[in-house]
């Protein structure tokens, strides 16, 4: 049965010497794997459109045997080309990229995950890169998996909280600009390494790298 998404490239493995399998985040199917055969092949109908973190819709026929499924043809709508031209950018996205997939399952249906995503690379892209985006996109999808830190049972200083609602609450741009003394920042990242760690048992690699300052 062929089906149709559209969905992010959150990974590619090669699977063979001319093929490849994607792994995608979707709204209607959550994360699913596909493999585009034929992909490393100069003259692949593929070539050029699978890449990291690259939007796209496509459609796949679903394997009845497995997870794996056959990548049919894609529609590239946004490759976030920002991200290539800026390593802490491109770290910063492949950090939020591990952490969806450590907190999510396979085939479940993730709209808002998708749109959470989504929307943090395109900030990444459009705005000035800053550390706190990223410790907004932690609350934001601990939010979306129902672990939203409790702030009045916290020992979180005044101002600290007030940072962690706004960059909850806030859009993207609002978030990228606010301002965070270096306590504030300091504080609020030692205050999620251990709410992640004590609800997700370990953090992606990453997480240092993604919140050094540019």
């Amino acid at each position: 049965m062929i089906q149709s998404a559209t969905g992010l490239i959150l990974r590619t493995r090669p699977l063979t010497e001319t093929s490849l399998i994607v792994h995608w985040l979707t709204p209607d199917f959550g994360r699913i794997a596909t493999v585009a055969k034929g992909a490393r092949r100069i003259k692949s109908p593929f070539l050029g459109k699978l890449d990291l973190f690259y939007l796209a819709d496509f459609s796949f026929s679903r394997s009845r045997q497995s997870d794996l499924h056959t990548l049919r043809e894609i529609s590239l709508r946004e490759t976030h080309r920002a991200l290539r031209q800026d390593i802490q950018r491109l770290n910063r996205a492949a950090y939020a990229a591990s952490l969806v997939e450590q907190t999510t399952e396979t085939g479940t249906p993730l709209p808002g995950i998708f749109e959470l995503m989504n929307g943090f690379l395109g900030c990444l892209c459009r705005q000035q890169s800053a550390p706190q985006i990223v410790l907004a996109f932690e609350l934001k999808l601990l939010h979306e998996l129902g672990l939203k830190p409790d702030l009045e049972e916290t020992k979180l200083t005044p101002g600290a909280k007030q940072i962690v609602r706004a960059l909850m609450q806030n859009g993207w741009a609002a978030c990228s600009r606010l301002k965070l003394t270096p306590a504030q920042a300091g504080e609020l990242r030692q205050f999620l390494h251990g709410f992640l760690i004590f609800h997700l048992g370990c953090l992606p690699k990453g997480r240092t790298t993604a919140l050094t300052e540019d």
